[in-house]
Formats: C-alpha cells, sequence, structure tokens
C-alpha cells in the first residue's frame, strides 16, 4: 500500500465535544531523559521481543489515547491492523501539541516520539494530565525506537499535520499538509522484524481481549478493532469489534459472571472521589465456590493486589459480619466471619486512579501507595453500609453466602484435621506413587505430574533421576469448580499432589515449602490430555496461585507426529507444524505416524522430546491476564453447558496452547 493509500484510508473520526485543545500546549511536554537504550535492550522496555512484547506496543500507543478519555477530551478509538502488517490507532482528542518545546528546538510531536519519558503525564499543572495510564510511561517513542516505520499525524489548530519516521529517526519535519476542523492523533507503524524476530504478526483475539477490558475500565469509551488482513478474514467478512459499555465496571462484572449464577441479583455499585484520586467498584456474589477479585490502577491490571485491594478487603469484612450480628443473622453457637467466608463467590472490580502511582512486586503490578489504602477502606465501608440497608434483601442475600462459606470452614477445617492425621498433608513421608528426585535444592528440581500409570511408567524410566521427579496419575482429578474444599481434600490424586509439592493448601499454604520450582503438567496431546490439564490448572489457580504468580507452573508439549526423514527423526507438535514442514522439504508422502498418548513412546523417545531441558518445550502458566483466565475456568469447567459449548463451537478452529 502506498503512502498516499494509507493516508486516504486513516479513520474519520468526530472530534469529542467536552472540552477544547487551547490548554493543552508544548508547555505541558516535560522532558525525562533520552531514547538511544530501547533498540539496544528492548525486553526492560516492552517486556520481551516476542508475542508479548509485540502486542505491547499497541497497548502503549491506545494508552496514549485512553489517558485523552480520562481526561475528557476523547470518546472514541479506533485500532486497525493493516494487511501490510502495519496497526494504526486513530483517537478524537486534543492532538498532541505541534508548537516547539522550549529548550529543545523540536516540535512537541518529536520530542514525545523521540525522548524517552517525555509527554503530558509528566507535568500536573496547566494543561497535562492529573491522571494517565500505562505502566512505565515509556509510551510512543519505545513504539517508534522499535519500528521500521512510523507515521503520525495530528489534526488540531484547523490543520492536519505529517511525520514520518525511520526505526525511531524523523525522516523529515513536521508539516502541516492540509486544512482541517476535527481534532485527534493517529498513529500508524510498522514492527521492527530485526527486533521481534519470533513474529510480527498481530493477534486479533489478544487484542480483543485488553480493548474490551480498556473500555470496560473507561465508561462511555468506544474502542473499535478492525482487521483489514485479508488472510485472517472468515467467510470473506473482515473481523470486527466494537466495545462501548455505559455501565462500565458493572458491565465489567456481569461479564464476568455471565456463566454463574448470582447469590445477589443487584450489582453493587459505589464510587468516591478525593483531591488526587477516585474509586470505582462493582462487586456481585454468585452461588459459586471461588474468589475472583480484580483490582486496576490507573487502568493497569494489578494482579498481585496491594494497597487498594487491602482496603477494600478490611472493610468487606467488617461491614458484613457487623451487619450479619446487628439484623440476628449469624448465630452465637456460628464462628465469627472471616474475610474467605465474605469473599467466597465474590466478582468484583476495583479500579482506582490516582495522580502518581507507585509499583512494586514481582512484575511492578503491585500498587504500593500507602495513602490509597484509607481511602478504599473508608469509602467502601461508608458506601457498602449505605447499600446494605437500603437492600436488605440482597444484603441478606450476602450475608447468608458468608455464613454458609464459615460452616463449611468449618467443616473443611476438620477435614484438613483428618487428613493431617492421616499424614497426607502435613507429613515428611511422601507419596508412594512419587517416583522423587535426588536433589533437595527446590530451584533445581523439576516436578513432572504425568497423565497415567503407563506414561508414568516410561517416564520414571526416561528422566533424569538428579532433578526430575515422576508423579502419575490415575485417571483425572476431581473438577475443584464445582466443588467446595472439604470434598477436594478426600480427592486421592490432589492429596498425592499436595503432598508432593509441600506447601499446603489454603491457609496452611507456604511457598517458602515448595519442594519444586518447575511444577510441569505433562499430558497426551489430545482432547483427554487437554481435559486434564485444564483440570490440573484450574486446580493450581483457584488453591495454589501462589505457585503460578512465582513462575513455578508449566505445561509440557509433547509431540503429536513422529517423522522419519532422511535418516533423521523429526516430531512434532501438532498438524501446523507437520504441514509447515512437509511444504518446507517439498515432500508430500512423509510417513507420519501419530502417538496416542505418552505411554507409546519408549522412555528414549519422552527423554527427547519431553524431558531433556535442551530439546523439549515447556510454556509456563502466568496470572498475567487473570480475568480472562477466571472467565474461560469458569466457562469450561463450571455448571453452564450452554455457555461451554458456545465458546468451543466459537474456539474449536483456533485450538492451541494458551498462555493463561
Amino acid at each position: 500500500m502506498s503512502d498516499k493509500e494509507r493516508t486516504s484510508t486513516k479513520a474519520n473520526i468526530p472530534a469529542a465535544k467536552t472540552k477544547t485543545a487551547s490548554t493543552y500546549t508544548a508547555e505541558d511536554i516535560t522532558v525525562l531523559e533520552g531514547l538511544e537504550p530501547v533498540r539496544k535492550r528492548p525486553g526492560m522496555y516492552i517486556g520481551s521481543t516476542g508475542v508479548r512484547g509485540l502486542h505491547h506496543l499497541v497497548y502503549e500507543v491506545v494508552d496514549n489515547s485512553v489517558d485523552e478519555a480520562m481526561a475528557g477530551y476523547a470518546d472514541r478509538i479506533v485500532v486497525e491492523l493493516l494487511a501490510d502488517g502495519g496497526c494504526r490507532v486513530a483517537d478524537n482528542g486534543r492532538g498532541i501539541p505541534v508548537d516547539v518545546v522550549k529548550g529543545t528546538g523540536k516540535t512537541a510531536v518529536e520530542v514525545v516520539l523521540t525522548t524517552l519519558h517525555a509527554g503530558g503525564k509528566f507535568n500536573k499543572e496547566g494543561g497535562g494530565y492529573q491522571v494517565s495510564g500505562g505502566l512505565h510511561g515509556v509510551g510512543v517513542s519505545v513504539v517508534n525506537a522499535l519500528s521500521t516505520k512510523l507515521e503520525i499525524d495530528v489534526v488540531r489548530d484547523g490543520k492536519h499535520w505529517h511525520q514520518e519516521y525511520d526505526r525511531g529517526k524523523p525522516k523529515a519535519k513536521l508539516k502541516a499538509v492540509k486544512a482541517a476542523k476535527r481534532t485527534g492523533t493517529t498513529v500508524t507503524f510498522w514492527p521492527d522484524p530485526e527486533i521481534f524476530e519470533e513474529t510480527t504478526e498481530f493477534k486479533f483475539d489478544t487484542l480483543v481481549q485488553r480493548l474490551r477490558e480498556m473500555a470496560f475500565l473507561n465508561r462511555g469509551l468506544e474502542i473499535r478493532l478492525i482487521d483489514q488482513r485479508p488472510e485472517t478474514a472468515i467467510d470473506g467478512e473482515q473481523q470486527q469489534e466494537i466495545f462501548k459499555y455505559n455501565g462500565g465496571i458493572v458491565d465489567f462484572v456481569k461479564h464476568l459472571n455471565a456463566s454463574r449464577d448470582a447469590a445477589n441479583k443487584r450489582v453493587v455499585y459505589f464510587e468516591a472521589k478525593a483531591a488526587t484520586h477516585e474509586l470505582e467498584i462493582a462487586m456481585q456474589w454468585t452461588t459459586g465456590y471461588t474468589e475472583s477479585v480484580h483490582t486496576f490502577a490507573n487502568n493497569i491490571n494489578t494482579h498481585e493486589g496491594g494497597m487498594h485491594e487491602e482496603g477494600f478487603r478490611n472493610s468487606l469484612t467488617r461491614v458484613i459480619s457487623n451487619y450479619a450480628k446487628a439484623k440476628g443473622l449469624l448465630k452465637e453457637k456460628d464462628e465469627g466471619l472471616t474475610g474467605e467466608d465474605c469473599r467466597e463467590g465474590l466478582t468484583a472490580v476495583v479500579s482506582v486512579r490516582l495522580r502518581e502511582p507507585q509499583f512494586e512486586g514481582q512484575t511492578k503490578t503491585k500498587l504500593g501507595n500507602t495513602e490509597i489504602r484509607s481511602f478504599v477502606q473508608t469509602s467502601t465501608y461508608e458506601k457498602l453500609s449505605e447499600f446494605m440497608e437500603e437492600h436488605p434483601s440482597e444484603a441478606r442475600a450476602i450475608c447468608n453466602k458468608a455464613i454458609a462459606a464459615a460452616r463449611a470452614r468449618v467443616e473443611a477445617r476438620k477435614a484438613r484435621d483428618v487428613v493431617r492425621r492421616k499424614s497426607l498433608l502435613e507429613s515428611s513421608t511422601l507419596p508412594g506413587k512419587l517416583a522423587d528426585c535426588q536433589t533437595r535444592d527446590p530451584h533445581e528440581a523439576e516436578l513432572f505430574i504425568v497423565e497415567g500409570d503407563s506414561a508414568g511408567g516410561s517416564a520414571k524410566q526416561a528422566r533424569a533421576r538428579e532433578f526430575q521427579a515422576i508423579l502419575p496419575l490415575r485417571g483425572k482429578i476431581l473438577n475443584v469448580e464445582r466443588a467446595r474444599l472439604t470434598k477436594i481434600l478426600e480427592n486421592k490424586e490432589i492429596q498425592a499432589i499436595i503432598t508432593a509439592v509441600g506447601t499446603g493448601i489454603g491457609e496452611d499454604f507456604d511457598l517458602g515449602k515448595c519442594r519444586y520450582h518447575k511444577i510441569v503438567s505433562m499430558a497426551d496431546a489430545d482432547v483427554d490430555g487437554s481435559h486434564i490439564k485444564t483440570l490440573l490448572l484450574t486446580f493450581f489457580f483457584r488453591y495454589m496461585p501462589e505457585l503460578i504468580e512465582a513462575g513455578y507452573v508449566f505445561v509440557a508439549a509433547p509431540p503429536l507426529y513422529r517423522v522419519p526423514y532422511k535418516g533423521k527423526v523429526h516430531y512434532f507438535r501438532n498438524d501446523a507444524d507437520l504441514d509447515a514442514f512437509r511444504e518446507a522439504q517439498s515432500a508430500s508422502k512423509l510417513e507420519a505416524s501419530r502417538f496416542k498418548g505418552l505411554g507409546e513412546m519408549n522412555p528414549s523417545e519422552l527423554w527427547e522430546t519431553t524431558l531433556d531441558p535442551d530439546k523439549r518445550v515447556l510454556l509456563r502458566v502466568t496470572m498475567e491476564d487473570a480475568a480472562l483466565a477466571d472467565n474461560i475456568f469458569t466457562v469450561l469447567m463450571g455448571d453452564d453447558v450452554e455457555s461451554r459449548k458456545n465458546f468451543i463451537q466459537r474456539n474449536a478452529k483456533d485450538v492451541r496452547f494458551l498462555d493463561i
């Protein structure tokens, strides 16, 4: 596509009419440091140079547009995946300032695109952003540095301005190309294959999840995703999604609970504002047993929690306990309510916005601002108390849910005590079926949880005894999505997993006691194997999430096909890999034998394909997309058969390994 064609296809976006551009000038652009290190160490700025890092480029540009929406200057964002591999993000905000930044000799547009940590979000006085998204504020300058080409179009002050960049360097000065009435910014970029060696192909579904989440968190903002690539069209139709939620995070909670039965029919919602921060909370209890609390700070998914979550949890427990006691719902014989009791079955979204967020934690997604804890705590106590007084039937349903959870907790504690007495949870005695490794250093030790006794037997012969342990499972473990902890602890296979891992479970969990820092689900590369992997991941996600957060949980990727070719044996995980090999070798008559299961492999094959650290493929399971993972686990493993059927029908054509 020519430059002229690119210009002519830019989205026609009407201007938001809430405010003017006159208060946003070059004086609002603050320069912090240069851009040079980005191409040398891209992983420091976008996390990785793989698929996640590639999509992070889109998020950085979208975040800038969302900042305009959060400030009240934009109400529509269009993201287009272009036929030539580029991506275009257009908004109807004020447009980046085009005048010269004092002391630089450069326009504000060029400063923003060529200088790290430069933009309106760093100036808290005047017309900059009082609250902004984006985790590190590196923004569009990093996108520019990591793209073969970037074009920027700014419409403001009655003119349409245009400039192009080549791997971060301007090809010419910013120029006014024509008169224009609307306002907004359009950024078009093409990722650099020298940086992203794995792929430069954007995934539509990956962007859908993030953009939907952003729309939920910004009530009334319309975000449109359009895929212009012919190869991704379905039945000749371009893929397109439009996200706009006038209910904001209330709609988010309804979306998350779409496959669950509600305990209280009305979604609880409240908001609060202070001088430098604000709060939105939406929540609803379900008849299920798992807690799903998702927290955000300035639109960033703080899946490690932080001060805002701590304040929310503290007040939630106090309000429900006080109400239950005051209304006589909690009997004298009952134990007091704990935080876990009050959050059983809870789906909640906690979204805060603050001027100077401080992030910490393993992945820098834990909010550390202490002042936000008291603000959230006070606001939650006041607003939730008001809700429960004004809606007594809803309040009674919430309290009864917590009281039932407390009684179940007492029964579960009795069950744990029984299990302990049998030396299955807290004992130096390991499961008899476990073939343990020789090392006692958890950093070196690996535990493979293997489907079936026959596969377990092969794995025990194939493993490296020094650091690899094998735990065979007999059949499928219990679906924990449909059971309380009491029943879960009675399951023999789950008992074996808990004992082998060594951390305990629930309130007894201690990450420091984990015996293996690689816990690998190893199942057949077929439907049954996928089901077993999902059951295991559901158990870890619901009852040992700390293992996932620590990066200890993995999924093995055994091959599906064995192909002898030109004196060598090749292994392939799926049909797509096999077809690609056939095409590359121009060999249509390859004799491919399909493995029915791991048990069919002899020990040497199992070592070579699945266990050998130098050749195997392990997929690390992460918590980064916790809200999405929560929803998928509920759909796949919950009671709503119709939702599960619809999900499978929609995604059957795109079955692949997911990094959840």
